[in-house]
């Protein structure tokens, strides 16, 4: 009788504890957003990780998000940190920058607890972020609010007195080719629940039919929604190559001396465009553009639009949007939180009743009356032969 042997069983490899994935880095988060796919590792270095950064991370669905600073310094209460809590997203803070001598693009790493490891090899301890830890974080956050306070009242202040001619008397807006004048304009900034402002101002987009502005990344967002962009303003360091190429207007934001650094891009691209100098932000400008340029209503989405908004961005400009918001604010539209304002409750059941119900009503209009009685026999072989489709099509 033959001995059959079997072949030894493989053992596979215990899996190590922790959540693994491949490693996107970058110092700038929205660089980084623009290449981390799902299941990848993020590794950051945003001091005062802000509200639109986070959600863009999560849009992402990352495994972890590592961050080389601390994500709640304890200046203001920024939004960030609980976001990704929130969503059960790993947050690990203050790491340190070194781990991006450390680690290389596209390493294969593991996090467990607070500890980053390449293989079985660690590399870099931080702070676990948590719901408790970040709620504290944000309390003591908020009893300094008083500092940061004072500090935008100044630079508010400060702009004022460096920007009062273009504020106040519209000096150095240039000459656009779009024409805005007596139309309404939507400036799109890919900001707070943008994407779900757009889809419910897709009636007022269909009878309006608006000016479309889109600032820097906000055309991608127009894009993404279906709809093309009339004008792109931005420093261009968030935009696609596909959206400054999809026939916009291109209005460049430059500094105050005239310095534009993104217009080498667009020159390269081989792309037109107007340069607008300006303090501030590329939010600001989109508005002051509208405004200037003739436009009756700016409608906002996804812009800046609350105090704690101007600080969550964690930016000494901001200053001027709170400004820019109170020149263009008899024309000023915010759709921030539509979305969230109102929401059909018709349910998909009730739908089909009154579907139902209204067959019901024609079929019966149909039999009693004299027309409808002449019209019976076409309808019914009608039908029929709708039936006799659907049977030849499952058997």
């Amino acid at each position: 009788m033959a001995v059959v042997k079997l072949a030894p069983l493989r053992r596979r490899p215990p899996r190590l504890p922790g959540v693994s994935g491949v490693a996107r880095l970058d110092r700038r988060t929205k660089n980084l957003v623009k290449r981390l796919r799902p299941g990848q590792i993020a590794i950051i270095d945003h001091i005062d990780l802000d509200g639109v950064a986070a959600e863009a991370l999560l849009a992402c669905r990352p495994a972890a998000v590592v961050n080389a600073a601390v994500s709640i310094s304890g200046r203001y209460p920024n939004l960030g940190p609980e976001i990704l809590v929130n969503a059960e997203v790993p947050l690990v803070d203050d790491v340190g920058v070194e781990v991006f001598d450390l680690l290389q693009e596209g390493e294969p790493i593991r996090l467990d607890g607070e500890t980053l490891y390449s293989g079985e090899v660690p590399i870099a301890k931080g702070r676990r972020q948590t719901p408790e830890s970040v709620a504290a974080s944000m309390k003591q956050a908020r009893e300094g609010l008083s500092v940061q306070l004072e500090a935008f009242a100044a630079n508010t202040m400060e702009y004022l007195g460096r920007e009062r001619e273009l504020l106040l008397d519209g000096v150095g807006v240039p000459d656009i080719r779009t024409d805005l004048e007596g139309k309404q304009a939507l400036v799109v900034v890919r900001g707070y629940h943008y994407r779900e402002d757009l889809a419910v101002l897709r009636p007022y987009l269909r009878e309006y039919r608006p000016v479309l502005l889109g600032v820097d990344g906000g055309a991608d967002a127009l894009l993404e929604a279906g709809y093309k962009p009339d004008i792109i303003v931005g420093d261009m360091d968030s935009v696609s190559d596909t959206a400054l190429g999809c026939g916009a207007e291109l209005v460049v934001h430059a500094f105050r001396d005239g310095r534009a650094p993104g217009l080498e891009r667009v020159r390269q691209l081989g792309l037109p465009a107007v340069i607008f100098p300006a303090a501030g932000t590329s939010e600001d400008v989109a508005m002051l553009l509208a405004d200037d340029s003739g436009a009756s209503l700016i409608v906002a989405v996804g812009a800046h639009a609350t105090l704690g908004e101007f600080l969550d961005k964690g930016r000494a400009g901001m200053a001027s949007t709170f400004l820019t918001r109170l020149r263009v604010g008899s024309k000023l539209v915010d759709a921030k939180g539509v979305s969230r304002l109102y929401r059909s409750r018709i349910s998909g059941f009730s739908l089909s009743l009154l579907i139902m119900a209204t067959a019901l009503t024609v079929l019966v209009a149909i039999k009693v009356s004299p027309l409808g009685q002449a019209y019976y026999p076409v309808v019914a072989a009608k039908w029929d032969s709708f039936v006799y489709w659907l049977q030849d099509l499952f058997t």
